[in-house]
């Protein structure tokens, strides 16, 4: 019978991979596994260890597995049906927050909102925001709501293609991290990517499409004074400060990760700068 420092070294998966999917299966601490590396699975546990590491190593993403991801320092539920979070999206919230005054009542909304994490964020940090979170994706909401009930947050969830379902109504922030791939980036074929929802990745030639999308429109649902956020490729920025100047956007900007890639760009919306 297998042990768990057996079954660790005998995985065919990375170790770090191994820990995760063995805590999974076993419901443990990292902790738990240092300490009780003598301990026996039991036959079903095995079974269900194996059948985890067979599908990583065919590169089944661990959140997947799973069905967990953290995020902004909180659990959120992933299924196939949504992107996995990642920590360069972290950067997107702490823009946002930092846009966002802990006592003022302020409308946002979050595009292609996928797992609903930067709505989520962005709600648990600021009490007093009003979140609105957009997808065309049926399958993605029901997951973002599941996430936002368990956090705790109220938060309206509309399916929408963009801004079509939101005629008539303006914000004083709007975050997105829209599809940005190009279609023949061969990055698709590698990785996680391959097991992802393909339209919540890829955006036309260029990967531009569903930003030039979001910009040319924008404007029109926000406040005077009200700040667009988005996420885009580590190539793209420069294209999207053009973008956003071309809208009549304000105080246009970029902002790099730890890396020193420059991943959010954004820009203000002043009182007759909007191109209709």
């Amino acid at each position: 019978m297998s042990t768990i420092a057996e079954t660790l070294r005998t995985a065919g998966i990375e170790s770090a991979d191994a820990r995760v999917l063995l805590r999974f299966v076993l419901g443990a601490s990292d902790a738990q596994l240092a300490t009780h590396p003598e301990r026996a699975l039991t036959a079903g546990e095995r079974e269900r260890f194996h059948a985890f590491a067979l599908r990583r190593r065919e590169g089944e993403p661990i959140a997947y597995l799973t069905g967990e991801r953290e995020f902004y320092s909180i659990p959120f539920k992933v299924t196939p049906a949504v992107l996995i979070p990642r920590p360069e999206t972290e950067l997107l919230v702490e823009a946002a927050l930092e846009r966002i005054t802990e006592d003022t009542p302020v409308r946002v909304l979050d595009l292609a909102t996928g797992s609903g994490c930067v709505a989520v964020a962005i709600s648990r940090h600021r009490a007093r925001a009003r979140v609105t979170a957009a997808d065309l994706s049926r399958d993605a909401l029901v997951v973002a709501r599941h996430n936002a009930e368990a956090q705790g947050v109220d938060i309206e969830f509309i399916e929408s293609d963009w801004f079509a379902a939101l005629e008539g109504r303006r914000f004083d922030l709007i975050v997105a991290n829209p599809p940005y791939v190009a279609e023949c980036d061969p990055h698709l074929e590698r990785g996680d990517l391959r097991f992802e929802p393909r339209n919540a990745l890829v955006a036309g030639p260029d990967g531009l499409t569903c930003i030039g999308a979001i910009v040319a429109r924008a404007a029109a649902h926000l406040e005077h004074g009200g700040w667009l956020l988005f996420e885009h490729g580590f190539d793209q920025a420069p294209q999207c400060r053009n973008l956003l100047q071309h809208a009549g956007f304000e105080k246009v900007t970029s902002r790099r990760d730890l890396a020193g890639i420059e991943r959010i760009s954004g820009g203000q919306r002043g009182a007759v700068n909007v191109l209709r």
